[in-house]
């Protein structure tokens, strides 16, 4: 038995989806893009959303709205009061001033290759912690990673 699946645009999806957060504790949405690989991979992984019920900080998973209307989610690179500078983990580019009442939701578990992550797994505290603060680097250790897999093959 198939599943019929309908991919709508993020602005249709969103409104809706962050009314459930006023009913429930979290919400699920599967990932499209790039800019949080190599954590989160296009149309294979899902985060869990939840409304924002305390202090955000460095390398928390957001989802917020640029004033275009367009929803992103990336991490808190850094806080300056009450506005944000944020990054994907695919990203060098940081983007700064992101006020507090752009930010939607806070992720609190992915669906990461089959398997259901959350803060104290490896990999959830590797990027959050490590890999945020190795933004300047990330593409020299992408290109060393994907030479030592092509060796290892």
């Amino acid at each position: 038995m198939g599943y019929k699946v309908k991919v709508l645009e993020p602005e249709q999806l969103m409104e809706p989806l962050l009314a459930l957060l006023e009913e429930t504790d979290a919400v699920p949405l599967v990932v499209s893009g790039s800019s949080m690989t190599p954590f989160l991979v296009h149309r294979r992984d899902t985060v869990y959303l939840s409304k924002v019920c305390r202090p955000l900080k460095r390398g928390d998973m957001v989802l917020y709205r640029r004033d275009s209307g367009a929803y992103i989610l990336h991490r808190i690179f850094r806080t300056e009061g009450d506005t944000f500078t944020m990054v994907g983990d695919n990203q060098t580019l940081l983007e700064s001033g992101i006020r507090r009442d752009q930010v939607k939701a806070v992720v609190t578990a992915v669906y990461r290759k089959g398997r259901r992550l959350q803060k104290g797994s490896f990999w959830w505290e590797f990027f959050e912690k490590i890999w945020i603060r190795m933004v300047p680097v990330r593409p020299a250790v992408r290109k060393g990673y994907a030479c030592l897999k092509r060796l290892i093959k």
